[in-house]
């Protein structure tokens, strides 16, 4: 029985509803292996929340993967994630795409990304091989991410 920290019982960053000690911390620190698609890209955004950079590579295919990353030296606030859509990437596929935003600050400044991620299924395992990315400033008069339905110079900015 793995016995979890006061932080390991707080909500995943990922969304789930689930403590992140029973979710995304059982892929990224006690060794399990994502069923799907979906649940590497979830376990992958914990991963940058909470600065796990050898899970990341870990999890990053072979032929994409950059040989470091400095996550520390970003300054980056991740702030929430929303699955916006998936296709395959279940058990029995050998590929899979899920497309996200994910929201940060960084030096104040509310932004998000939104990403077509691919994935591919090798040696019994998901891993992320590459992504479509677009990085958005949130202007003043724009709908508020955190899905209010107010304008973000209104609600969150």
């Amino acid at each position: 029985m793995i016995v979890l920290s006061d932080s390991e019982n707080s909500g995943c960053p990922c969304g789930s509803g689930q403590n992140v000690g029973d979710c995304c911390l059982q892929l990224i620190r006690y060794g399990l292996k994502a069923q799907t698609a979906e649940a590497l890209m979830r376990s992958r955004y914990s991963a940058y929340v909470l600065g796990e950079e050898a899970y990341l590579l870990a999890s990053w295919h072979a032929d994409t993967r950059p040989a470091a990353l400095n996550l520390s030296a970003s300054g980056v606030v991740w702030t929430g994630l929303e699955v916006i859509r998936v296709r395959k990437g279940q058990a029995d596929d050998k590929e899979g795409s899920v497309e996200f935003i994910a929201r940060y600050r960084l030096n104040g400044s509310k932004e998000q990304i939104h990403e077509l991620s691919r994935f591919v299924f090798e040696q019994g395992q998901w891993f992320y091989l590459d992504g479509d990315l677009r990085h958005q400033k949130i202007a003043r008069n724009a709908a508020c991410p955190c899905g209010s339905g107010k304008k973000y110079k209104r609600c969150c900015a």
